[in-house]
């Protein structure tokens, strides 16, 4: 699978380019799915390993990876999206945040990718996948179809892609619908990625939860940590403190982290 290198930067009339965090610049589609709190939360959830290479799974703009990169949470990444427009606007993307030598681009489909698709195995794989199942309504714009339901792969093949492309001790981090939670735990369990740590995140302190992040390993022997919950709002618009606090540094704090 060939990856994609340079690509003049260009952007086209469906595009926009809006500051995001950390003083990154993001060019989002229109009609695609925009940069949220789920790919921010994850992006603050993996630890830094400043030498580890890194296999972001149904990378959509790439933001995860210009995070993680700029961040300097890891060294290099590997980018891997299906569709091929995607492919090329996050090449784009890391042009314009200049990580063109720190992130490669393969269009490529999870359910083929391997270790031998991305040079190696790694240290680290991430992956921020589509949560809705198919259903007989799909959404008006193709790649929001693609990018929120499983069309092209659910849990479980994201999770067996994880597999592949890690070395044993490797670590899987992804973000998840608490209500689908067996289904990730089952994936998990079926690809041998044992989950660790978890974090389940609240609008509110009164409302059931809306996520759920997770931290799973490679090879690793049972037991995971379920870390407190984060609560993001304290009323319909103001941060807590906590969610403040992670926008600022980019990390969770030693709370969420596992002992």
């Amino acid at each position: 699978m060939t990856p994609f290198w340079f690509i003049k930067m260009k952007i086209t009339n469906d595009e926009k380019i809006i500051d995001i965090n950390d003083g990154l610049r993001l060019i989002e589609k229109k009609d695609g799915l925009t940069f949220g709190t789920d790919a921010y939360l994850l992006s603050a959830y993996v630890r830094a390993h400043t030498r580890a290479v890194g296999v972001d799974l149904g990378s959509g703009t790439g933001v995860i990876p210009l995070l993680l990169l700029n961040k300097g949470k890891l060294a290099r990444m590997h980018a891997i999206e299906l569709q091929s427009d995607f492919a090329e606007l996050i090449c784009r993307n890391a042009e314009l945040n200049g990580l063109t030598d720190r992130l490669t681009v393969h269009c490529a489909d999870v359910r083929d990718v391997s270790a031998e698709t991305v040079g190696g195995t790694a240290d680290i794989a991430v992956s921020n996948p589509p949560y809705m199942k198919v259903t007989g309504k799909a959404n008006e714009s193709e790649y929001k179809n693609i990018a929120r339901h499983e069309v092209a792969g659910g849990i479980g093949d994201f999770c067996a892609a994880a597999y592949r492309v890690l070395k044993h001790g490797g670590l899987f981090y992804t973000v998840w619908r608490p209500d689908r939670l067996s289904e990730l735990v089952c994936a998990l369990s079926a690809a041998k990625l044992e989950p660790k740590r978890m974090t389940f995140v609240h609008a509110r302190s009164e409302l059931a939860p809306c996520l759920v992040l997770c931290e799973a390993k490679k090879g690793a022997a049972p037991g995971m940590y379920v870390t407190p919950p984060l609560i993001m709002y304290t009323d319909g618009s103001n941060y807590t403190d906590t969610l403040t606090k992670i926008y600022e540094t980019g990390e969770f704090d030693e709370p969420y982290k596992r002992p």
